[in-house]
Parts: structure tokens; sequence; C-alpha cells
């Protein structure tokens, strides 16, 4: 063929291999596997307070951070002995590394439950607690509100962090941005607090179990309105050997957690919902795998969200109704979001560091 016909043919053709790619939506974004240092087992916490600085930390007491989103990391700070649970962070230099705590992870001997950091990481000092303490940290919660001062507006850093996995359970409250702390013994409450979330300096929720014995042990959640003074249940599971482990919330009235069931013979996985603000909690059946234990969960707005689990990451994009296995690494512990313009980064952790990036 030649002349004007073979190039008609050949236009033509080229048409037809392009039309399809016009309509075409584009590709759906993938988890990605960020290069960190290899560490044997999962991490447990990971936070950024913007786009690009970002933290996250080991058992092995090893604290890394990157200054470029996740592309790369450094150690900043390593304390053998300590096992880093927890991390909350005010502003790039301004942060808080909550430690387990010692009889209950081997390797463990630092006694000092929570830290403060003035430099991004590199040095730390122990919270002054004065005469009182508790045992360990497995959740830190980072709020900042706004109060009147003298007829003007001021930034006020509210800090609060509980634990811990195993017991006791105890609480730390600071209003002051972590200069001075009030220690609050949660016995009376609950066995083991995993988890915390303020919505104001007065109103919030821990995630918890109703003891300290994995077998007898129900899922619990506890409500306070005045800074810890008093704890109303809002959620008890009913059923044995079930923590709540980790909570998200999108709104201050949307929120989900994970029910950790440590019951081999139940394969039906749950998860929490709530849309009153924590005052009352729905079941929703996530997934039936009793190897599936759930760890941390995420959502990035009420439809979309994640969880964690030791059989690899779920998917929910109907708000918690069903659920789809997607390449997220086993016990991913904490989900945590992050806004760059108009993409959001999503950031899991546990024995990988991934990060899912939308829009």
């Amino acid at each position: 063929m030649s002349g004007p016909n073979r190039r008609e043919f050949v236009a033509a053709g080229a048409a037809m291999v392009a039309a399809p790619l016009i309509g075409m939506a584009p590709a759906e974004p993938q988890w990605e596997t960020l290069r960190t240092e290899v560490y044997p087992g999962k991490r447990d916490d990971i936070v950024f307070v913007d786009a690009q600085h970002g933290w996250y930390g080991t058992g092995k007491g090893d604290l890394f951070r990157t200054t470029d989103g996740g592309a790369s990391w450094t150690k900043v700070a390593s304390k053998p002995g300590t096992f880093i649970r927890a991390l909350g962070f005010s502003d790039a230099q301004t942060g808080f590394i909550g430690n387990v705590g010692t009889d209950y992870y081997p390797g463990v001997a630092d006694t000092v439950p929570l830290y403060r950091t003035d430099d991004g990481g590199v040095s730390w000092t122990p919270a002054d607690l004065g005469d009182k303490t508790i045992a360990g940290v497995c959740a830190i919660d980072v709020l900042t509100v706004r109060r009147i001062y003298q007829g003007q507006l001021q930034p006020r850093v509210v800090v609060h962090a509980a634990g811990r996995v195993g017991g006791p359970a105890g609480l730390l409250r600071s209003t002051d941005g972590g200069h001075s702390w009030q220690v609050i013994d949660m016995t009376a409450h609950a066995g083991m607090i995993l988890d915390i979330r303020f919505f104001d300096e007065q109103t919030g929720l821990v995630f918890a179990s109703t003891g300290r014995d994995p077998a007898t042990t129900e899922g619990l959640i506890l409500r306070t309105t005045d800074g810890g003074d008093s704890w109303t249940p809002v959620y008890r599971s009913g059923r044995a050997a079930e923590l709540i482990w980790k909570a998200s919330f999108v709104s201050a009235t949307v929120g989900y957690a994970t029910v950790q069931s440590y019951d081999e013979t139940r394969a039906q996985q749950l998860i929490v919902k709530t849309t009153d603000g924590g005052r009352s909690w729905t079941e929703l059946p996530m997934v039936e795998n009793a190897k599936a234990r759930q760890f941390g969960i995420g959502f990035v707005d009420e439809a979309r969200g994640w969880v964690g689990t030791m059989a690899g990451g779920f998917e929910t994009r109907d708000g918690g109704k069903t659920f789809a296995p997607v390449p997220i690494a086993r016990a991913a512990n904490k989900f945590r979001m992050v806004a760059d313009g108009r993409r959001r980064h999503v950031f899991a952790i546990g024995t990988e560091v991934q990060r899912l990036t939308i829009g």
C-alpha cells in the first residue's frame, strides 16, 4: 500500500490506538513501601506535622526523622533499652516520645514513660511528673486549642499520653504544652489503655480494656467531659479476649476503632463506629478471618479507610460496610494522614513503612 491510501490507513490506526486512552480513568494510586532501616518486627507509630516533616520510632529506642515527606529517613536519636511506642509532635521542633516501660517486653530497661524534645527529636528530656508516674505509654494525643487571654485569642497546646498494653492503666495530662503534668490513675476504670483522643480541653475518649488478663478482658471505650476527672463507659464489647486497640476520627462526630480479638475460635473480625462524637458505638463486621487480628485503623474521610491486621491490610470505601484486601504490610499499627496541597498522603507503619498518595 502506498500514497494517500497508506497514509489514511496509518492515521486511522493511530486514531484507533489513541481513542481509548482519551477516555481512560487515571491509574489508581498504589501503596509504596518506603526505604527504611530494616527492623525485625512491627514498628508502632509514625507522625507528621506537615507534608515534609515526620518521625517514626522502634522498639530498639531508635528515632528516625524525614524532612522530605518520607523519601528518606535519618536516625536522629538512639536510646537502647527504651521502647518507642508512641509519638506526638506539635511542630517541627517540639514533640513527645512515649516509652512502653519495663516488665512487659524483654530488653526494655527504661522506666521513664514520656520524654519531651525541643530540637526535632535529637535530644530528649524526661517529662517532669513530680512524685507520681505511670507504667508506660501506648498513645499520645496533641491538640492545639485557642483560649482568650487579655482580650486576644492565643494558641494553647493540650497533650495527653496514656497506657499501657498489659496494664496498669494511667493517663498523663498537660494543658501548657508539656511543661507541667497531671498524673491520673486509671486503674479503677480500665485494665489497659491503648489509644486516646481529645476533641477539646475537656472532652475526650480512651480506648481500652476492662481488665489485664488477655483471656478474660473485654473491649472498652470510656468518655470524659471534665478533662479526665471522671469517666463514663460508652462501649463494652461483652466478649472475652478483646481490646479496643486504635481509633481514627475524621471529624468531631465520626470515628472508628479496631476491636482486637485473642479468641482463636472466632473468625469474625469487627470494628466499631461512632457518629455522635463517641457517645455511642455500633459494631460493624470487617472480615471473617481468624488470622486477621487487628491493629491500626485510619480513615481519610467518612467513607474511605484502612485497617492493619496480622494478615495484611484491608480497605473500605463505604464507611466500613464492606472491606477488601489491599497491599499493606502485616501488622500496620498506626495510620497517619497529612495534606499536601490538593494531595493527601496516608502513611502506614508496621513491619514496613508505607505511603499512599491520593489526589
